[in-house]
């Protein structure tokens, strides 16, 4: 009994093991856009994730009125929802390069567990299905076929970053986390964005309306273009992340 008890034992704790290294794995990528240096008073991609819900029309106003150009990550729950801001967007191609968000907002991780609260894919199959539905969704909407991706929670297991890559998408890690998930306060959102520098890219969100954050994307977004950076799109820039994203 007691040989029995501890086989067992070092099994469980095998298992365990292995869970807690599973769990490690998980990456969150970086994105930086080749600086300008000396050619030029510095640009930043601003990154915008539309995950569901409605449109903080607060950014988006501010970006046509002060024309911002943006790349805007949709999934196909936001793009049913809200047509009107897609007419907008699509308005103004100058402005607005729509991306991959996926098809349901679901992580990018082909493992069983929860991120930020939310389940993931759970298996490479589903990967896969939450990645071509993201496009598949955005051709139904018309435009110019994604070329970028970025899951749920921006996080992924190092096999579902090289299932992305097969499936010929880059896929779009950032350098400033502007608005902590649309959950920060204006004041702070506002700082984190102001203090942006060359080559950075920005991630903060533009489906939270009701949120403070919005209004301190806003404020930092106007601090930038005061102090004269440049605002790219990613499709108009060398991207360059870490972990096989964009190589």
């Amino acid at each position: 009994m007691g040989l029995l008890r501890n086989s067992i034992c070092a099994m469980a704790l095998s298992l365990f093991a292995a869970s807690a290294g599973n769990a490690a794995t998980l990456l969150e990528p970086t994105l930086h856009l080749k600086p300008q240096g000396a050619e030029g008073g510095g640009r930043v991609a601003l990154t915008l994730d539309a995950c569901g819900g409605k449109t903080d029309t607060r950014i988006l106003s501010a970006l046509v009125d002060n024309r911002i150009p943006a790349t805007i990550f949709v999934t196909g729950i936001w793009l049913k929802r809200n047509a009107e801001a897609v007419e907008i967007m699509r308005a103004h191609p100058d402005l607005f390069e729509l991306e991959n968000h996926g098809g349901r907002h679901i992580p990018a991780v082909d493992t069983p567990r929860k991120i930020y609260g939310i389940r993931s894919a759970g298996s490479p199959g589903a990967v896969q299905a939450e990645v071509e539905s993201g496009a598949a969704a955005l051709a139904g909407a018309g435009g110019q076929a994604p070329k970028w991706f970025r899951g749920a929670t921006a996080e992924y297991s190092p096999s579902a970053i090289a299932m992305i890559r097969k499936l010929g998408f880059k896929i779009a890690g950032f350098s400033v986390n502007g608005d902590g998930g649309s959950l920060l306060g204006a004041k702070e959102t506002a700082r984190r964005i102001g203090a942006a520098k060359d080559g950075d890219v920005i991630i903060a969100h533009i489906n939270q309306p009701t949120h403070a954050a919005g209004e301190g994307v806003v404020q930092g977004l106007l601090a930038l273009k005061q102090k004269g950076m440049t605002f790219v799109r990613l499709d108009d820039a060398e991207g360059i992340g870490n972990d096989g994203t964009t190589d």
